[in-house]
């Protein structure tokens, strides 16, 4: 299993948000960059980055911050949030970018979809926010009507090799990941399956891992201490 350590920016910072709560934002680090250099010291090799101001309103104003970081860090990042079309697609991955992940518009565009995977293929991830066992949307600040399983279900079949799974409700809560939900998609589907959401500890890393997932993403854990880095990702290998 990869682990991911994660950097959502807003306003070209690295911020965290608690349960994806715009309102209870905390700020880590002035530098993104910075933080990156710290990640590849202890070991990472992949990057997760997500634009929470993107994913709220469909643009990209961190653009030329994840470009940075695709260029300049020396890690795999895969980006995520406001990706709705695919000049920003094209953008992002002729910057170096690894992956692209594509949330709200994989819901509410299919064409769009469909159009990317056949560009892009493997590149192009799927992010399944969610919110009581739906799929959420549009920065998790809508709730779709669209069943979380049955959505997955609709991406392998249109050959998506990669989704990104957040549970809300556990999303910088430190309060465990959800495992009953990963050990469920790891069994039910083909696909990479990377989980986000309340991943706070060494045994959560470990109980991941003996899943079989691709990959988890740590975030909050990290910035807060909770979890030695270095000895996550020894423990994921």
């Amino acid at each position: 299993m990869h682990i991911f350590p994660a950097i959502d920016l807003f306003e070209g910072k690295a911020v965290r948000l608690y349960k994806g709560d715009y309102g209870q934002m905390t700020v880590y680090n002035e530098d993104p960059l910075a933080v990156t250099r710290d990640f590849a010291t202890a070991g990472a090799e992949f990057l997760h980055v997500v634009d929470l101001e993107g994913a709220r309103s469909g643009e990209t104003p961190n653009l030329e911050t994840v470009e940075r970081l695709a260029k300049e860090s020396g890690l795999f990042v895969e980006v995520g949030g406001g990706i709705r079309s695919m000049e920003v697609v094209d953008r992002y991955l002729s910057a170096g970018v690894g992956r692209v992940i594509l949330g709200t518009a994989a819901v509410n565009d299919e064409a769009f979809l469909r159009a990317a995977l056949e560009r892009y293929g493997a590149r192009i991830a799927v992010g399944v926010d969610i919110k009581d066992g739906y799929v959420a949307i549009k920065g998790w600040t809508e709730k779709s009507a669209i069943r979380a399983l049955d959505f997955c279900d609709k991406m392998e079949k249109m050959g998506v090799q990669t989704i990104i799974c957040t549970d809300i409700s556990k999303d910088g809560a430190m309060q465990g990941a959800n495992h009953a939900l990963y050990q469920t998609l790891s069994r039910q589907f083909r696909m990479q399956f990377i989980a986000s959401g309340g991943v706070s500890s060494m045994e959560d890393v470990k109980r991941l891992a003996q899943m079989d997932l691709y990959g988890a993403i740590i975030g909050k854990a990290y910035y807060t201490g909770a979890i030695d880095l270095p000895k996550a990702i020894e423990v994921a290998k």
